[in-house]
């Protein structure tokens, strides 16, 4: 339970302003089709966060284990940090808007997650909880209900919501959050 509740708090907190979540702001404006790109966010996160999970459980039963709590560690801290620098829209689509919402959402949101920072957290999580398949579920689901609750409300909600966001708080608090996993891991080392 707590690989799941420590995955979705820490990614639905690290999701705030990031570019994906522009990113569905942007597809929530073009298409209109609320439920359809959010199911595109979905399947896209399910897929790469599998994949990213499945990364960090492989890399922790690579790397010796005395030293798996401190990369951990100072892995957390490092983004912690990072979320402090605020992503930028990017408002091209490329060809994959002519495919309509649902393709483009899934293409889009799978592209633009591939080395952000919920993506690595991902991978961080996975690796700190890979000790059995279990947990790497829970750290999967976690991580996707994560990214949804961070995201379905800014499809449906749009630019309302976003206008009414403290984006600056919200940076802080999920430095906060990964700063202090981090330093609750190295103690534990």
């Amino acid at each position: 339970m707590e690989a799941f509740l420590s995955s979705t708090l820490a990614v639905s907190i690290a999701e705030i302003g990031d570019k994906t979540q522009l990113l569905a702001l942007f597809l929530a404006a073009r298409y209109g089709r609320p439920w359809i790109i959010s199911l595109g966010v979905l399947v896209a996160t399910l897929v790469n966060h599998a994949l990213s999970a499945w990364l960090g459980a492989v890399l922790a039963g690579v790397i010796p284990q005395h030293w798996i709590p401190w990369i951990i560690g100072v892995s957390f801290i490092a983004i912690g940090l990072w979320l402090l620098i605020p992503d930028k829209e990017d408002d091209e689509m490329g060809r994959f808007a002519n495919y309509g919402p649902f393709v483009a959402t899934l293409v889009l949101f799978f592209l633009a997650e591939i080395g952000d920072k919920t993506q690595i957290a991902t991978v961080i999580l996975a690796a700190k909880y890979s000790a059995d398949v279990l947990m790497t579920i829970a750290v999967i689901a976690g991580t996707t209900l994560g990214m949804l609750i961070a995201n379905v409300p800014v499809i449906f909600a749009g630019k309302w919501l976003m206008d009414k966001l403290p984006l600056g708080f919200a940076h802080k608090a999920a430095c906060v959050i990964f700063i202090g996993m981090g330093i609750v891991t190295l103690i534990n080392a």
